[in-house]
Formats: structure tokens, C-alpha cells, sequence
């Protein structure tokens, strides 16, 4: 029996160090051997039916007026306490002091940390998680906060269907630098590889979220990463974040996954993971549908064009118009204002007619004059 149980001892040990390593331990990629698609064999919740990220359609969200625009609670004052920033070998993570928070939704959350999602090969390629009708953006920038009204930390909350809020800012390229961001961007350098940290100087964090708060999308979802826990509320703005394609390209080309002693290194790239089915939930928005159509730059401009030419026209037409009612007004009354041309000339003509009888006549006139008149007949 001793003998049989101490084999059966070390079948149980072998089979131990045989077995998968715990969730915990597990090196997840986004491509390769722990790739998104084997997420789920690793981590149960990340084949769970309420993942993040998903396709917002539009046209099948419900307008709810209850959602009110959110209040970031002290992200303007950041103090003078530096920020801390480290590459955990998926992304860039910038960790947020514990004053700042969240208003605006049923309970106060507490902000965490914040980080970037992005792709590869410039614009135009995808790279940002959220897609709204199947439109995605060149990165993402993501906001965790938990709720410290139900919960006393991150750890414990993100476990629980309501633990947690993340907002969702859609990144675009365009010509232009947005300053906010080269408070993230110009430390990169400092932490090219995995597990390397730096102090950075604090900086408005709402400098980088879009300027309208009160238009947005929110759907219950997960986290977009292992373990995906199905414990968070997302509001995904509807407006866009612009940044030029210089801060893209370095976004996109200065970090490592691989750590500063590996012999191998590889770019930090295409950090985002593909979007997943929306399934039984709704995605609500804060806005109808007619007040949030979305016009393109291109669109506005051939408007704004439009309206002038409309505009000019309009105004040319008036003008031939008030000009054509203002000469037909001259000819209507000028014939009123002055006597009929005939009765002008009539008389001098007889005039002229008369002196130049009286010219050509003078002795008959003459004459009529010495004519002595007849004496008056008397009676005898």
C-alpha cells in the first residue's frame, strides 16, 4: 500500500506540473500561439456574451434623454504631483491620482489609469477599438475609473457587473498637432520597452477628451482585454479626437512588447482587439437621431458653398427685379408730369403762320386801314 501510494503521489505531482499555468500567469498576446481568438480558452470571461469592443449601428441605438452629459470630476487639477507612465508590454498606461472621478452617472467613480490602443501603417488602417457603422478610427484612447461609492478599489470592483466605467475617445488623423496629446507622446521614448517606467509631468487630462460630453453612446460591455471581465459601463463620445499623422506614426513605432534584455525585439503594434457580437444588449444614446447625424468635413464645406452661391444668386435676382419695377415706375410717370407734346407746338406754328402772311401782305393790311368807312346815309 505504501508503495502504491506513493505512486499515485507522483502521478498527482506530474500531473500538476503538466497542467495549464493559472490564468494569472498566462503571457497573452493580441496574435500567435495566446492570441485573441484563444483568449477565451485561458480566460473564460473573454468568451463570455457581453464583450467589448463592438460596432455601434446607429440605426439601431435607443435615444434615451435620461443619459446626461458626464462631469469629469478634478482632471483639470492635476496639482503638482507628476503622473506616472509604464509600458506593460501592450500598451502605455498613465496612471491617474485617486481625486480625480467621474459625475454624471449612478454612482461616483473614481478614475484609475488611462491607455492607447492603436494599428499599424499610418491612417487609414484601423487601429482604435469602438467602430460606429463599421467605421474604425486610427486609435483609441481609454479611461478607467471604478466605483468607489460601491467598492473600496480597482481589484475588487472590476469583478462586479457594475464595477466599473470607461469612457471611449475615437482618434482620427488629420494636418494638425494636438498639443494634449504630446504630453503622452513625447515620453514615449523613455519607455521603449516592456515593463519600463518614467515620471511625466501632470497635465489637463480633459484637454484630451472631446469638447462635447453630452453626446455619446453607452452600452454594459467588458473590459477589451484579458481577463474581459463583463463588469463595465462604456460611454463611447460621438465625437472624434484629431491628432496630426507625425504623433500617429510615433504612437504607432516607438514602443516594444519584448523587454529591454530580450534578444528578440518586436514593435508594440496593432494593440486592439476586433470587435465583438453585440448579441441581447442595447446601445443607447444620449442624443436622437436627428440631432446626431454626423456631417463630414467635406459635407459642411459644400454647404456652407451652397448657401453662399444661393445667397449671391438670390440677391442678384432681387436686385434685376427692384431694377426692372423701378424703370417701368419712371416710364409710367414721366408722360403724367409734362403736357402732350402737340399742345406745346401748336400755337407757335400759328404764329409763325400768321407773321409771315403779315409779311408777304402788308399793303392789303395797309390798305384795310385808309379805306375810309361809308358816310351815314340821310333822309331827305
Amino acid at each position: 500500500m505504501d508503495c502504491l501510494g506513493l505512486f499515485i503521489l507522483l502521478m498527482l505531482q506530474c500531473f500538476q506540473w503538466t497542467t495549464a499555468p493559472a490564468a494569472e500567469e498566462v503571457s497573452w498576446t493580441y496574435t500567435g500561439l495566446v492570441g485573441q481568438s484563444e483568449w477565451s480558452q485561458y480566460f473564460p470571461d473573454c468568451g463570455g456574451t457581453s464583450q467589448s469592443p463592438v460596432d455601434v449601428v446607429t440605426t439601431q441605438t435607443k435615444y434615451d434623454p435620461s443619459l446626461i452629459p458626464l462631469t469629469p470630476l478634478g482632471y483639470s487639477q492635476h496639482g503638482n504631483k507628476p503622473f506616472t507612465m509604464y509600458n506593460n508590454g501592450h500598451t502605455a498606461v498613465i496612471e491617474l491620482p485617486d481625486w480625480m472621478g467621474l459625475g454624471g452617472l449612478p454612482w461616483l467613480f473614481t478614475a484609475v489609469q488611462m491607455h492607447l490602443h492603436w494599428g499599424s501603417g499610418g491612417p487609414s488602417h484601423g487601429g482604435g477599438e469602438h467602430t460606429i457603422n463599421g467605421l474604425s478610427a486610427d486609435a483609441e484612447l481609454h479611461v478607467v475609473h471604478y466605483n468607489s461609492e460601491l467598492y473600496p478599489n480597482m481589484s475588487t470592483a472590476m469583478t462586479q457587473s457594475d464595477g466599473l466605467a470607461v469612457l471611449g475617445v475615437l482618434i482620427v488623423t488629420g494636418e494638425e498637432t494636438n498639443p494634449a496629446f504630446n504630453n503622452i507622446l513625447n515620453y514615449l521614448s523613455r519607455i521603449r520597452h516592456a515593463d519600463q517606467k518614467v515620471s511625466i509631468p501632470a497635465f489637463d487630462i480633459q484637454s484630451l477628451l472631446p469638447k462635447d460630453l453630452g453626446r455619446y453612446y453607452r452600452y454594459n460591455g467588458s473590459l477589451t482585454t484579458p481577463p474581459c471581465y463583463q463588469s463595465v459601463m462604456w460611454t463611447l463620445f460621438n465625437e472624434r479626437i484629431q491628432i496630426s499623422k507625425a504623433q500617429l506614426l510615433k504612437m504607432e513605432t516607438i514602443l516594444y512588447s519584448s523587454k529591454a534584455n530580450d534578444p528578440d525585439r518586436m514593435l508594440l503594434q496593432d494593440n486592439y482587439r476586433a470587435t465583438q457580437p453585440i448579441n441581447h444588449r442595447v446601445a443607447f444614446a444620449s442624443f436622437s437621431a436627428e440631432s446626431g447625424k454626423e456631417l463630414s468635413s467635406g459635407e459642411v464645406t459644400a454647404i456652407v458653398i451652397g448657401v453662399m452661391c444661393g445667397c449671391v444668386g438670390l440677391a442678384v435676382i432681387i436686385r434685376f427685379i427692384v431694377k426692372t419695377i423701378r424703370s417701368t415706375s419712371s416710364w409710367d410717370v414721366l408722360p403724367s408730369n409734362r403736357p402732350p407734346p402737340m399742345a406745346r407746338m401748336k400755337e407757335p406754328e400759328k404764329e409763325k403762320e400768321k407773321k409771315q402772311d403779315m409779311a408777304l401782305n402788308p399793303t392789303s393790311e395797309a390798305e384795310k386801314k385808309e379805306e375810309p368807312s361809308p358816310s351815314p346815309q340821310t333822309e331827305p
